[in-house]
């Protein structure tokens, strides 16, 4: 069972109504008996991230230090944990469009290590992924760094940039369902780590607003690495030092709304040996996270967006998490066919 879809069985009243995220059925013909309508509804389950000032991981926090709140209104927390050292279900969604051509070294490097900071032989899995005119999966999910480090240097440039396409594949036809581990615990965290100028040159492709639905609906935290270098400059006389970044483009802006929504982070490196303590805080990250669900006070089943906020009472920390989850959409009553001769 998807942890994000855990089932909730409420009293609703002295009827005894047991209500979920599902719509009730249609309401008996009025010259039956009254019978009490049934529906189901979902946990909304919220993965996050805490830290301090300084940015280090805070892992110690309970319950009640913590609210939750749909639209405004507060919801009563049901469930709490720390969710340490889950398994990791990875998308590695690697741009081979033109527009980083001279960018695809940095990215290959980048990925692999990447590979070999965080996954953990027979616990997490990743698959790769590569897009340019059309996204195309390289290698499915596997455990094996050295199988994906070879398809990764098997890869070269050339192309349009289908950046949201992509997105959009690996969050709704491969995270939505990844593998699950063996044994009584089936809970994953899903994740995409995305290399990318941010850059999306698709007429009719997805939108970035589809290609974050995606997210939203698969619960995956996106994790981008900018291979942009455009608006950099050295500051002060110590060339050793790295190059600072004064301006965002427009690629960087995309990559940073595509982590926050998420609840993820961008990274925006010159150079490999940049992100090696990236890495590190990305693992330690994805180990060292929360979980905490409610049932909705709203259990209209309209498939909206619906906005969620978690708040820390220490006002000294901070809190990173997706900013909300999408309600079930209505199920449109059946149309139920006569058959054969009225009969007349």
């Amino acid at each position: 069972m998807r942890r994000f879809l855990a089932r909730a069985i409420l009293l609703l009243g002295a009827a005894g109504v047991v209500a979920a995220q599902r719509p009730a059925p249609s309401p008996p013909d009025s010259a039956s008996p009254q019978r009490p309508i049934v529906t189901t509804v979902d946990l909304v389950n919220m993965v996050f991230t805490v830290t301090d000032r300084q940015g280090k991981f805070v892992t110690n926090l309970t319950k009640e230090d913590f609210q939750v709140f749909e639209e405004g209104q507060e919801q009563k927390i049901e469930f709490f944990s720390q969710e340490t050292d889950l398994p990791l279900r990875i998308g590695l969604l690697l741009d081979t469009s033109n527009s980083i051509r001279n960018r695809l070294q940095f990215q290959q490097e980048a990925a692999i290590d990447f590979l070999h900071f965080v996954i953990r032989r027979r616990k997490d899995q990743a698959f790769l992924m590569t897009f340019d005119n059309e996204p195309a999966v390289v290698e499915d999910f596997t455990d094996d760094v050295g199988t994906l480090q070879e398809a990764i240097l098997r890869q070269r440039a050339g192309g349009a940039t289908a950046l949201y396409d992509a997105i959009h594949f690996a969050c709704s036809q491969r995270l939505m369902q990844p593998p699950l581990p063996t044994g009584d615990n089936l809970e994953v965290r899903r994740v995409l780590v995305l290399f990318s100028d941010g850059k999306d040159s698709m007429i009719y492709g997805k939108s970035l607003r589809e290609a974050l639905d995606a997210c939203q609906r698969a619960e995956v935290a996106i994790y981008a690495i900018s291979t942009s270098t455009d608006w950099m400059a050295f500051r002060g006389s110590d060339k050793d030092k790295p190059p600072e970044k004064y301006h965002f483009t427009e690629g960087d802006q995309v990559l940073a709304q595509l982590a926050e929504e998420t609840g993820g982070r961008a990274f925006y490196p010159y150079r490999r040996d940049d992100l090696a303590q990236s890495f590190t805080d990305i693992g330690d990250e994805l180990r060292s996270q929360y979980s905490l669900a409610y049932v909705p006070t709203n259990r209209i089943a309209d498939g909206r967006f619906r906005t969620v906020q978690i708040k820390v009472r220490d006002k000294n920390l901070a809190v990173r998490a997706r900013k909300g989850y999408y309600a079930p959409r209505p199920v449109q009553p059946r149309r139920i066919g006569t058959g054969g001769s009225s009969g007349s």
